[in-house]
């Protein structure tokens, strides 16, 4: 089963394939996307790589969170679908107005 990693604090010259050598090194990687400036086509800084496995990715995570890219440590975790993270963004608002 493919999973998708959030890969965080990138530099704006890091490239897909930077991320897909790098995490190669951990397994199988089956997509890279590094979300970029549409005027300027830097990298904003944030981006997906999808690994082949539940093992694959758990491993990149282990190796590559704090790993230091182009003097940044990375953010690498689990990607966390935008539905999900609505309804934790509702959740909290929620108990907070609820005070």
């Amino acid at each position: 089963m493919e999973v998708n990693l959030y890969v965080g604090n990138l530099s704006h010259t890091t490239s897909a394939d930077d991320l897909r050598t790098l995490f190669a090194q951990a397994g199988t990687v089956v997509g890279v996307t590094v979300i970029t400036e549409l005027d300027t086509g830097l990298s904003k800084g944030f981006g997906y790589v999808r690994m082949a496995s539940r093992v694959d990715a758990h491993k990149a995570i282990n190796l590559f969170n704090a790993y230091p890219l182009r003097e940044r440590p990375l953010t690498v975790d689990l990607a966390v679908p935008h539905e999900e993270r609505s309804n934790r963004l509702r959740l909290f608002w929620a108990r907070r107005t609820a005070r």
